[in-house]
């Protein structure tokens, strides 16, 4: 009898070991095979399924939130809690959007740690550890004004495009609308059409999810002349006493394409005069004139062809479409590029920094949209400092620059169309990106970009209208973009200045 209790207390000993070791590997050895396996939900339900932190705007506007869910409305669902977007399709490229089954994207996803209280120093405010119920949520503060911001969805329309507003001496984002874009509470409804409604979102060739204000580059058009025109007073090719000769066509070297105006005008005059009627020729003589090397490097510079180090996932970086060999090759390519076509590639949010070094003497601030984030506690984590990018500019250039962009509002292509309230004076740049030159039915990105007040800048703006197939004299920059700038800068210069 006892050699049988003997035995059996071996055998309970031995499959206790054999299960330690097991709860062991399962446990530890394999925790992160597990936690891995896409068959495993039940650490994604457990963070879904808890109080998560608001992302608000820089005055107080909540746009993404947590809101405990009414058993009485919802009595069979196996949440507590829900994410909301109160303010819907507004700032949805931005806070993108945070789903059980589907990920998350935008800030919901590179902020999840500071939303779902995770960070140490938010562990540290715990009182009952990492495993505890207790509500670490934390806040991320943005910089975006929602004035600004309901301006440019409004000032936009159904149009296909983006509005960016920018502090130019801070870096600061104030406004960043893109249309198309999307709800999303339409993909956090917690029901099983959520993968249809993404799928339809993805599949939609109008590419709702894709911010164009940030994620997508365009052919500037004759915006990118500010760059050109950098380059030849930076080297010296041009200034303010050149003149250009009255033309109608010219002929690049080595080739036997000429290039023409727009609308095949005869234009010329001194750098004021083609800078505010936006002759094209003159800047295709300039481009070749500064050289390929130069030209490239004033790209450069201006932070083309580098990614833009922007705080939100996925921004596009502009290009300039060619090499110093390439251009030293193809002169006539370069004369193109030289007036933003060809392959030239900017985003909106590009053209609102690149007004901005000119309002800001010179200096390209990175643009941010984060202001800070806190504990729940209102403790501040973390801060966003101005910070300089680029210095693509001398403040002596960035003066001139200033002169010829008033011009061009003051008497040239925006005159129509950007008369700021109260008389308020403004420096802008219009294009009109031609995306079939040689077409019979003519369609075009149209552009502006400006900064106001001219001579104490405030907000630099840029506008961008997707793909119009108006006739010609309707679809330049100045007569499509420019109401929509003069919209968003007298809402944004009715504010009072920020602290």
């Amino acid at each position: 009898m006892n050699q049988r209790i003997r035995h059996l207390t071996v055998a309970l000993i031995a499959l206790f070991g054999i299960l330690f070791v097991q709860l062991t590997n399962w446990q530890v050895l394999q925790r992160d095979t597990l936690v891995a396996d896409a068959r495993n939900n039940r650490i994604t339900v457990r963070e879904f399924d808890k109080m998560r932190g608001a992302i608000v705007t820089a005055d107080g506007t909540v746009i993404a939130a947590t809101e405990p869910i009414d058993p009485a409305i919802r009595p069979n669902s196996r949440f507590q809690f829900q994410r909301v977007y109160p303010t819907k399709d507004l700032y949805a490229n931005i806070s993108g959007y945070y789903t059980l089954g589907f990920g998350s994207t935008q800030l919901e996803r590179t902020h999840n740690d500071v939303l779902a209280g995770t960070t140490a120093q938010q562990q540290l405010e715990s009182t009952g550890g990492l495993f505890s119920k207790e509500d670490l949520s934390g806040t991320v503060q943005l910089t975006l004004n929602n004035d600004i911001q309901k301006a440019a969805k409004r000032a936009l329309g159904n149009r296909e495009g983006s509005v960016v507003v920018m502090d130019p001496i801070t870096g600061a984002v104030l406004a960043m609308y893109s249309n198309p874009t999307f709800d999303p509470n339409d993909v956090v409804t917690q029901t099983g059409s959520v993968g249809q409604t993404l799928t339809a979102l993805q599949e939609d060739p109008r590419k709702p999810l894709l911010a164009n204000a940030y994620q997508e580059r365009y052919m500037p058009g004759s915006t990118f002349k500010i760059v050109t025109t950098t380059a030849g007073l930076e080297t010296g090719t041009i200034d303010l006493m050149s003149v250009f000769k009255n033309s109608r066509s010219w002929t690049p070297p080595n080739t036997k394409k000429p290039i023409r105006n727009y609308g095949k005008k005869v234009c010329g005059g001194d750098l004021a005069e083609v800078f505010r009627r936006s002759c094209n020729i003159p800047f295709a003589q300039t481009a070749v004139n500064v050289g390929p090397v130069a030209m490239v490097d004033a790209t450069t510079r201006f932070g083309f062809d580098e990614k833009v180090p922007f705080d939100l996932p996925g921004a596009a970086a502009s290009t300039f479409g060619g090499t110093a060999e390439d251009f030293t090759d193809s002169l006539a390519l370069l004369a193109i590029h030289g007036f933003g076509q060809g392959q030239v590639q900017i985003t909106p949010l590009h053209m609102a920094m690149i007004a901005g070094s000119v309002a800001n003497g010179g200096v390209m601030m990175k643009p941010h949209v984060i202001g800070s984030t806190r504990t729940r506690n209102g403790t501040v984590m973390s801060t966003t400092a101005p910070e300089a990018w680029k210095t693509p500019m001398s403040p002596a250039t960035a003066t001139t620059m200033t002169q010829l962009m008033i011009g061009v509002a003051q008497s040239g292509t925006a005159a129509c169309c950007l008369q700021l309230n109260g008389g308020i004076s403004v420096a802008a740049k219009t294009g009109t990106a031609q995306l079939n030159p040689e077409g019979e039915k003519q369609r075009s990105h149209a552009w502006i970009t400006a900064f106001a007040p001219a001579q104490a800048p405030r907000y630099a703006i840029s506008v961008f209208i997707k793909g119009v197939n108006d006739a010609v004299s309707a679809s330049t920059g100045g007569r499509l973009a420019g109401p929509i700038a003069k919209q968003v800068l007298d809402v944004a210069l009715a504010l009072p200045p920020s602290k």
